[in-house]
């Protein structure tokens, strides 16, 4: 399902530039419950989530897409 590795890719990124859920979501100004849905797969992130997120990561989109299957 995309929308799982969405979040792993999130969570890795996220872990790699050292911020912490709590951090991350008052980083991007959206609620800690939507950060771990979205790295849990339940959630699928938005577009403004992901703006938010590549500018506070400080890495392309394409860094967060999760690959896609041949």
């Amino acid at each position: 399902m995309d929308q799982e590795r969405w979040g792993r890719r999130i969570k890795a990124y996220r872990k790699l530039k050292g911020y912490t859920q709590v951090e991350f979501s008052d980083a991007i100004g959206v609620s800690l419950s939507i950060v771990g849905e979205i790295e849990r797969g339940k959630r699928k992130p938005t577009k403004e989530f992901l703006e938010r997120t590549v500018e506070t990561l400080g890495v392309p989109l394409v860094e967060l897409e999760p690959p896609h299957e041949k």
